[in-house]
This record gives C-alpha cells, structure tokens and sequence, in this order.
C-alpha cells in the first residue's frame, strides 16, 4: 500500500480552474483506476488557496498507472494554476489495515 500526501499552494486568481481540473482527477482516479484506493481532495481551514491531496494506491505500479490516465493529463495542463511546487510526502497506511481499503472486514 502506498500512500501520499500532496500539499499545494494556488494562485487566487485560478482557484475555480484548478479545482475543477483536480475533481476531474480525483474522481476519475478513484472511478477509473483499480489501484487507485482513494484520492481526497482537502482545503485548507486557514488558508484558501492552500490545498492537499490524499491518496493511496495499491502499489507503486498503481501509481505509475495513475501518471499515465487521461484524467492525469488534465491534471497537469492546469497545474499553472499553482503558487509554487507540489510538495509531495511519501507514507505508509498504518489505520484503516490495508484489507480495509479493499471493503473487506
């Protein structure tokens, strides 16, 4: 199981475009790709142009996989939109178990 976790500053003035640009990503992610386990899309409580992404994928393939999406690209073509770099943090799933992102007890 590989999860990240990806905090991301926007440019005010193209807020609506990026997030319209990362549902599309997330929802297609979690739709459209079996390794793609979940993809919250979270802002900020303190900031509004500051964002963060959670996702967890099966493996490092699923990941690859996910690079590689149409919806991926769309992603991309707007990431303009950003104040500065991804800040992207590699981690491990500890709680749900990894059997809990499969629906399974």
């Amino acid at each position: 199981m590989l999860a990240i976790w990806v905090k991301v500053r926007v440019k005010p003035t193209e807020r609506q475009r990026f997030l319209k640009a990362i549902e599309h990503d997330a929802l297609a992610s979690e739709k459209d790709e079996a390794g793609c386990l979940r993809f919250n899309v979270l802002q900020d409580g303190q900031d509004e142009n500051v964002y963060y992404f959670y996702e967890v994928y099966k493996d490092e393939a699923a990941l690859e996989a996910h690079r590689k999406a149409p919806h991926y690209a769309v992603w991309r073509a707007a990431a303009d939109a950003l104040d500065g770099p991804t800040e992207p943090v590699r981690c491990k799933t500890v709680f749900p178990a990894d059997r809990g992102y499969w629906g399974k007890p």
